[in-house]
């Protein structure tokens, strides 16, 4: 028996290796097999997404800024009432999206490492259609499925 025969477990592609240059397009990576999984290719269109969603982000929160920034006071109060209400879903929303920044800061740093798309819990593959749905993901569906019914019969 050789040494090699005695890891079964998949290696992970260091995301160090670039291939092409030519980005893949989602139905290209969906029809990529198993063994081409988080491949340098791959893991480069994942980062490249991954940043995209990151700019968006802070552009968005920006842009937040400006606008409240931009208040105006109004004497009615309720049209004062109207604008601070919409002021604090907007800020509902933007902490919501710094919650997914931080989680697409650390997705990036994960290809940065090789673990990105590999399930934190099982270390199995987290599957490159949930990865294209949710590209933050850190559980594969099947260990998802298992945190929430946990959390569902025990709570947080």
């Amino acid at each position: 028996m050789k040494v090699s025969d005695v890891n079964t477990k998949t290696k992970k592609p260091t995301p160090d290796t670039k291939t092409d240059n030519i980005m893949l397009t989602e139905e290209q990576i969906l029809k990529m097999g198993e063994k081409d999984y988080m491949s340098p290719a791959q893991l480069e269109f994942f980062r490249t997404r991954l940043q995209q969603l990151e700019s968006d982000l802070i552009k968005n929160a920006g842009e937040t800024t400006e606008h409240l920034r931009e208040t105006t006071l109004v004497p009615d109060p309720a049209d004062r009432a109207t604008i601070e209400e919409e002021h604090a879903l907007e800020l509902r929303t933007r902490d919501r999206e710094r919650k997914l920044l931080k989680k697409v800061q650390q997705s990036i740093a994960s290809i940065d490492t090789g673990e990105y798309g590999w399930c934190e819990e099982t270390g199995e593959p987290i599957g490159v259609a949930r990865l294209l749905a949710r590209p933050t993901a850190t559980l594969s569906l099947e260990a998802q499925q298992r945190r929430e019914l946990k959390q569902k019969l025990y709570g947080d």
